[in-house]
């Protein structure tokens, strides 16, 4: 029996404020900083602490908000969600549940079959957690992350394989890394997925019981836990058997999912309206002054760049992170009127520099080849001064160095030999200094032209331009043949 995946996807994202998402603490790294040093009685839930919502971060949940096509709500409500865990410090979680910010969106994915839309069904903020660290037998708690504003982003059950999941976390980090909320780095966990899991029959539109992954903190760990799961209720259902709701962990040890304890419903949250915090009415001529600062987004820049007569791969691979996106537009401006072309320069990009920022570690912003120095190098190759080898190795001492191009092959005198004379001069010599292999030519191996070819090259250091070589060379080579 055949089985198909039902997936849904909340991604939980901490954004990039300064301050917390009901307090003034600082919002810090929780992974270098000094632990509870960044705390106060609100966020660490003293009583009588009264938390105060934080307009950044409801800008920022708007800013995605409408990213996602979300329709944002006039009035939406902080609620209370009871829960205890040691990391929780009063409780509970202030976060949003019958009225949350923004509903009712979606962001199309690449798949084989071409795009395919995927629904959001809500956005709405709430406060992160703190932190645990299990030592042995006990565990330490760090409340620096405890009030860190979280945005929780929760799709409709419309991904139905690994592959459409990946896409869309994919996407949605993307998305997310653009808007300038989150930095993405999921090493870190300030972002962070958990996929609701189960199978149907292949062709029915039946919705079975789901198991939720939590925590999974890599694209690697949310594909293979999604898997796992897949195989693991399609066996139950093949055996007659029931699966069980429940919360599951992902052990990367074994790959296997772990049971946690079993699926709470929303009322066993016991969910009631923050009595501290009034309902937040969102003003629409704020949202559409956020509607208008928003950046240009990935799909629209993708669109642009094939505009620009890229091909489908070079522009999707530009448009994956912003940095990238944003050198090539540099790049491309510096190059209008100097004859070089967009195709040009994303080939370099993607194929050159992207080599030598890997080996190096480097992020493209902090190269020191710039997109100004870039473009002067393609135009070098371009009008024929260096050829496309002796480029590469301009480009590679350029990265080191952070010389511009005209200065590197200025002083290492790499321009490159178009003069036909001094072209004809050396074809001359090595003919002359290998009559053997000129014998074989005439006697019909028209093979050993490219010897020739490679040999002319090698004796003018590699500087001499190939098209003239090439040229002159059959002109001396028809000669030659002539009875």
């Amino acid at each position: 029996m055949n089985f198909e995946p039902v997936i849904g996807l909340e991604v939980h994202a901490e954004l990039l404020t300064q301050s917390k998402m009901f307090c003034g603490c600082a919002v810090v790294d929780s992974t270098t900083a000094e632990p509870n040093r960044h705390v106060c009685p609100v966020c660490t839930g003293q009583p009588g602490a009264l938390p105060v919502v934080n307009r950044r971060a409801v800008e920022f949940a708007i800013r995605v908000g409408l990213a996602l096509n979300c329709q944002i709500q006039p009035v939406n409500v902080f609620a209370r969600k009871n829960y205890f865990y040691p990391d929780l410090p009063k409780g509970y979680q202030i976060s949003q549940y019958e009225l949350p910010l923004a509903t009712h969106g979606w962001i199309l994915i690449d798949t084989p079959a071409g795009a395919k839309k995927i629904r959001v069904r809500r956005v709405h903020l709430e406060e992160d957690t703190g932190k645990l660290f299990h030592v042995d037998s006990y565990s330490l708690v760090d409340f620096n992350r405890s009030g860190v504003p979280l945005l929780e982003i929760v799709s409709e059950p419309d991904l139905h394989s690994v592959e459409d999941v990946k896409a869309y976390a994919t996407k949605l980090r993307t998305i997310l890394r653009y808007l300038g909320v989150n930095n993405g780095d999921m090493e870190k966990g300030v972002i962070r997925f958990e996929a609701n899991v189960s199978v149907r029959r292949a062709g029915t539109g039946e919705l079975n019981t789901r198991t939720e992954i939590k925590n999974l903190n890599s694209f690697r760990a949310m594909v293979n836990g999604s898997a796992y799961e897949i195989e693991r209720q399609s066996k139950i259902y093949e055996a007659g058997g029931r699966v069980e709701q429940e919360t599951l962990g992902w052990n990367e040890a074994t790959g296997k999912t772990v049971s946690q304890r079993s699926k709470e419903q929303a009322h066993d949250y016991r969910y009631f309206p923050e009595p501290d915090i009034p309902p937040l009415e969102i003003d629409p001529a704020w949202v559409e002054e956020i509607r208008a600062s928003l950046t240009e987004l990935p799909d629209a820049k993708r669109e642009r760049f094939l505009a620009l007569g890229l091909s489908p791969y070079d522009a999707g691979v530009l448009v994956a992170e912003r940095a990238v996106a944003d050198y090539f537009d540099a790049a491309v401006g510096a190059g209008k009127g100097k004859g070089v072309e967009p195709k040009a320069i994303a080939n370099w990009i993607t194929s050159q520099l992207f080599g030598l920022l890997n080996e190096s570690g480097q992020e493209i912003e902090a190269s020191r080849v710039t997109p100004e120095k870039l473009v002067g190098l393609i135009g070098l190759v371009g009008s024929g001064i260096i050829n496309n080898n002796t480029g590469k190795a301009v480009l590679a001492e350029m990265f080191g160095a952070g010389q511009s191009a005209e200065e590197i092959v200025q002083a290492k005198g790499l321009a490159q030999v178009s003069d036909e004379g001094a072209i004809a001069a050396a074809i001359a010599k090595v003919i002359a200094d290998n009559p053997d292999q000129l014998a074989l030519y005439l006697g019909g191996k028209e093979a050993v032209a490219r010897w020739f070819f490679g040999q002319v090259m090698r004796g003018m250091g590699g500087k001499s331009n190939p098209t003239v070589v090439q040229k002159v060379l059959d002109e001396k080579l028809a000669v030659l043949k002539k009875p």
